[in-house]
């Protein structure tokens, strides 16, 4: 392993980014814009909560910031606010920053190098809410109810500071009791004691999913670390407490900012999983692990399988669950007026829209603008045909940012797999149709097609596999059955 080795990346991912119909860089006006950054801070009024606890949990590494959270206590009702970075005071409609934005839609992240959504001087900096820094954001005010839904709700404009930048892996490990509590903790009073009531209220909010029929998967996903000698490791990056606590901070959020357009008379882009095609292979599936599921799509009978599973079958879970997500299908964004209803299958929500991450996705920059526009009392900036336009390109492009992101990995992985060819692997099916039959590794989540041997197989078996060849240029792992 070499700095070659990461040379040969960043140029696979360039290469990739180019192939899939991305600008892997910013024209020359997106960058004097970003390096202006003036502010159009304009429309409904501005509150400031510059003063509240506010702190944000994400990964170590992360330096584009979307949210940060804060509990306020009143009396015997709990409001959990979510402030998410106002990204349209910089990047206004039209702007160069934001067409090259509607171009790629999306922050694509590969092993040797990100190619972020918006110049890192603004989605690093003067639109990331960064620890002690003032900044703009929209804020969803929810109140969680015992049950742990959401009784009631606001959203609205505010100055906020972050006061502590904290990490998912210190803050897990010290929930849970493994570890001492995060260093950024003690960085104002109190903050300890905010952060395990935000725990206490996503756990609330868990629950209310969980009834729902929200599924419950495990969603390991390869991480290659590399650094300038190479693929230093290959790791199997998995969720964990402080993650699920921001995750259902964020599905709230969500579905807030899409039911308030709609009570405003706005139409919204909408984040929709529809029914499942291939559900009697998901039925089948549960069969052979033990579980009856009914003939048409279900998904709190799904989730209640799933969850069985988790508890009585902790080893063969993550294969099972990759089976299953595999054969729920895609998401995607639709265009909706506003009387629409929309389904997110796996969320088990109605009317769910992406507003939480408006430094990496496009979809949240635009439901961000129709939310200004509807606090403002204005008219919506897009019409219902722009945002189905719209909402097509960013499917489109969301697609083609994962294949951008499996070919980097693999090419990652196949450097790192490089020496041993001809070892034998456990693996479950991934994929399989007339393009070929794909299979991923137990124990790391290495994904490569199944060159000999796929005959009569389907998604969620398990299979023996060789490896016999590794293309790191195209992303190329190939396998073999072992009979």
């Amino acid at each position: 392993m070499n700095g070659s080795q990461t040379h040969q990346l960043e140029a696979i991912a360039r290469q990739a980014m180019r192939d899939h119909g991305f600008e892997p860089d910013f024209p020359p006006a997106a960058i004097a814009q970003a390096s202006a950054g003036t502010i159009q801070a304009g429309g409904a009024a501005v509150r400031d909560l510059r003063g509240l606890p506010w702190s944000s949990i994400d990964n170590e590494d992360s330096r584009d910031l979307d949210q940060i959270e804060v509990c306020v206590n009143e009396g015997s009702t709990t409001r959990v606010l979510v402030g998410i970075a106002d990204v349209d005071v910089v990047v206004t409609k039209g702007s160069p920053v934001d067409a090259h934005a509607q171009k790629n839609t999306t922050s694509v992240y590969t092993p040797a190098v990100i190619f972020p959504m918006l110049p890192a001087a603004l989605s690093t900096d003067r639109t990331s809410l960064n620890e002690g820094e003032d900044r703009h954001a929209i804020v969803i005010d929810m109140i969680v109810a015992p049950d742990g839904g959401v009784s009631g709700a606001d959203v609205y404009r505010a100055l906020v500071r972050n006061k502590a930048q904290l990490a998912y892996p210190a803050v897990a490990a010290w929930l849970d009791g493994d570890g001492d509590a995060p260093a950024a903790l003690s960085k104002l009073r109190g903050l300890g004691e905010q952060v395990r009531q935000q725990d206490e209220l996503a756990q609330r909010l868990q629950r209310d999913r969980d009834e729902s029929g929200a599924l419950d998967f495990d969603r390991t996903e390869l991480k290659a670390v590399v650094d300038e000698s190479g693929v230093r490791e290959l790791r199997a990056d998995t969720t964990n407490r402080a993650r699920l606590l921001i995750e259902n901070f964020m599905v709230a959020a969500n579905g807030v900012v899409a039911r308030f357009l709609s009570g405003h008379g706005l139409p919204s882009i909408r984040r929709v999983v529809r029914e499942p095609e291939r559900w009697p292979r998901i039925v089948e599936l549960a069969a052979q692990h033990g579980g009856r599921l009914p003939a048409q799509p279900d998904p709190i009978a799904l989730q209640h399988f799933l969850k069985a599973q988790r508890a009585s079958a902790p080893d063969t879970f993550a294969d099972l669950s990759l089976g299953i997500i595999k054969l729920l299908g895609r998401g995607e964004y639709v265009a909706a007026a506003p009387a629409d209803t929309s389904l997110h299958f796996a969320l088990a929500a109605q009317s769910y829209s992406h507003s939480t991450a408006p430094n990496r996705r496009y979809p949240d920059v635009l439901t961000q603008r129709l939310v200004k526009a509807a606090l403002a009392g204005g008219q919506a900036p897009y019409s219902l045909g722009d945002l189905s336009t719209l909402a097509k390109h960013c499917t489109d492009q969301e697609d083609a940012a994962n294949k951008v992101e499996r070919l980097t990995k693999k090419a990652a992985a196949a450097l790192w797999l490089g020496d041993r060819i001809g070892q034998k692997f456990d693996a479950i099916v991934t994929g399989a149709g007339p393009k070929g039959t794909w299979v991923r590794m137990k124990g790391l989540p290495v994904e490569g097609r199944l060159e000999r041997g796929a005959e009569g197989l389907d998604v969620g078996d398990p299979v023996r596999v060789r490896l016999v060849h590794t293309d790191p240029a195209r992303g190329f792992i190939d396998f073999a059955r072992v009979s």
